[in-house]
């Protein structure tokens, strides 16, 4: 009888659940798997950091709608990789990360990198379990990849020691295992339907946000006949944005802190009500919202502001019940009110506060400048990728989106560094896509060895690093008489020779007026490329009416 070991186990087992893409770091004792993976067909690329890769296999989860996975050795590969572990489960990204171990027979010994990775891993996803036999290693799968797509997405983690990745077993003695279908679309009651355009109808100040639920469950079409069909305001979350185009003149996302602030009723579609909505608690929303919520998760219903209607379900299900439930109805909102207009009236308001910023030909440059040509720039498919406080902040307003699942940056758990792994991620699965990374200098700095990876694997990411010398803004020159103030990075980095230095192309710059030629030379390249684009230290973002944590 032929045999089989489990490092070709665990590949053929991935392969046969549609996991496609692994990232890693090889070592001992996971080089069997990765090689396995290359002979089952599976896109293997080899990073420089396992917080990057993991951050990678994440951005495949929610790109494709199949887990990525992130392979990595024992011991530190792990705990290194917990990063992105917790920001795919914060993020409800599926991934599986998969943590070589020591021997079982040296449990307890001391063994190198012995670590309690399963104990460590299980804080920060949804599964987590240690394979203890080399024939169960398809049934350990099956689970993992079943757990992070199925409810609310998440992370999973599977634990091999040395062992049982080169114990060989008899193939006729490892148990068939089914591949793992997609997700089951599980729709809402018909009276919350009736319930929640109800709502809708009663509202003189109406919002819809559009959150990265709807992305993640391709309601895409969905969301927009029904925006199109009621004609409501609606409002993109950071990586909600392009579900609806950003352009669409239904979008208020020019008067955001307006629209949330004055609302009387919203429907929350697959949108949390947590910081980044400001819990959806005064000053910054109406205290007396009145809240329709969609989700996949019935835990979510109700969380810092109670929900006067509950759609508990699947966003493309239960947005499409919506419609057909709309066909029964003439009701749509009109198309002038005092709402429409006061938010038009921000909007314009907004406009006109960093026209000035934007036409400020000085150099070193300010953010609103700098993201004035790039937005000019910007291939309308391509995938964006954005990370850096002010950086990201302002290119959330600045860089438009046309297509979901385009969007990715710190997402729920504001998580600095995963720009590189995303960046990676992107350019393997959609090829034929422009992937455009914009990084404060700070958050490039945390994986920005990856630009190797990038060139190694020729990978035609285009960064620009936004460059201001430090952690929310740097200074003129070091001082002399005291240390060095805790966030400020050095002076004219030049990022640009590091992506030279592995054969990509950089560019320097410092006025304004040689931007708009360094981004159009950067992507005609035939490659990796990074434009540092010098900041002024003191460039801010427009003033704003609520501090960035208000409740």
């Amino acid at each position: 009888m032929a045999t089989v070991n489990g490092a070709t186990l665990i590949a053929r087992s991935l392969k046969q659940q549609g996991v496609d893409y692994m990232f890693g770091i090889v070592g001992f004792p996971v080089q069997g798997i990765a090689a396995a993976a290359q002979k089952e067909g599976i896109t293997y690329i080899g990073m420089r950091n396992e917080q990057a890769a993991s951050y990678a296999a994440q951005a495949v989860g929610y790109i494709t709608g199949r887990p990525g996975a992130c392979l990595v050795v024992s011991g530190p590969g792990v705990i290194h990789a917990l990063a992105g572990l917790a920001n795919a489960q914060q993020n409800c990204w599926p991934m599986i990360l998969i943590g070589g171990a020591s021997p079982v027979y040296q449990n307890g010994m001391g063994a190198f990198q012995e670590e309690r990775q399963v104990l460590a891993a299980t804080p920060f996803c949804k599964y987590a379990a240690a394979v203890e036999h080399s024939a169960r290693i398809p049934y350990y799968v099956e689970q993992a990849v079943r757990t992070s797509i199925y409810g609310r997405p998440g992370a999973a983690y599977l634990d091999l020691p040395d062992d049982i990745i080169r114990g060989e077993v008899e193939e006729s003695d490892v148990p068939s295992v089914a591949p793992v279908s997609d997700a089951p679309r599980a729709q809402t009651t018909p009276e919350s339907i009736d319930a929640a355009l109800a709502a809708l109808e009663s509202a003189e100040r109406p919002l819809v946000i559009v959150g990265k639920g709807m992305a993640w469950s391709r309601a895409e079409d969905e969301v927009r006949e029904f925006i199109e069909r009621t004609q409501l305001p609606f409002l993109a979350s950071p990586m909600g944005k392009g579900v609806v185009p950003d352009d669409h003149p239904l979008s208020v996302g020019a008067a955001r802190s307006t629209a949330l602030r004055d609302a009387d009723v919203i429907l929350l579609m697959g949108a949390r009500l947590n910081w980044i909505m400001h819990f959806g608690l005064p000053p910054r929303f109406n205290k007396d919202v009145r809240i329709l919520q969609l989700d996949i998760s019935s835990e979510e219903i109700g969380r810092n502001v109670p929900a006067e209607v509950a759609l508990v379900g699947d966003g493309k299900a239960v947005v499409g019940q919506l419609n057909t439930a709309l066909g029964d109805r003439q009701w749509f909102y009109p198309k002038e009110t005092e709402w429409r207009q006061a938010l038009a009236k921000k909007a314009d308001e907004n406009a006109t506060a960093i026209e000035s910023m934007m036409q400020d030909d000085a150099a070193p440059m300010n953010y609103y400048r700098a993201f004035r040509d790039i937005r000019e720039w910007l291939p309308e498919d391509a995938i964006i990728v954005s990370e850096g406080a002010s950086t990201m902040d302002i290119g959330r307003t600045q860089m438009p989106n046309s297509r979901p699942r385009s969007r990715l940056d710190a997402g729920t758990y504001g998580t600095m560094g995963v720009g590189m792994g995303f960046a990676v991620a992107a350019a393997t699965v959609a090829p034929d896509r422009p992937v455009v990374a914009v990084e404060g200098d700070s958050a490039f700095g945390f994986s920005g060895m990856e630009v190797e990876t990038m060139c190694r694997y020729n990978l035609p990411v285009k960064i620009v690093v936004l460059n201001n010398g430090g952690i929310g803004g740097g200074i003129d020159e070091f001082p002399k008489d005291r240390p060095i103030p805790p966030g400020i990075l050095t002076i004219g980095a030049r990022y640009d020779k590091v992506m030279e230095a592995f054969g990509g192309k950089g560019f320097y710059l410092e006025d304004p007026a040689e931007l708009r030629a360094a981004l159009d030379e950067a992507m005609a390249f035939d490659g990796p490329a990074l434009i540092n684009c010098r900041l002024n230290p003191r460039a801010g973002r427009k003033p704003q009416e609520f501090g960035w944590l208000t409740t």
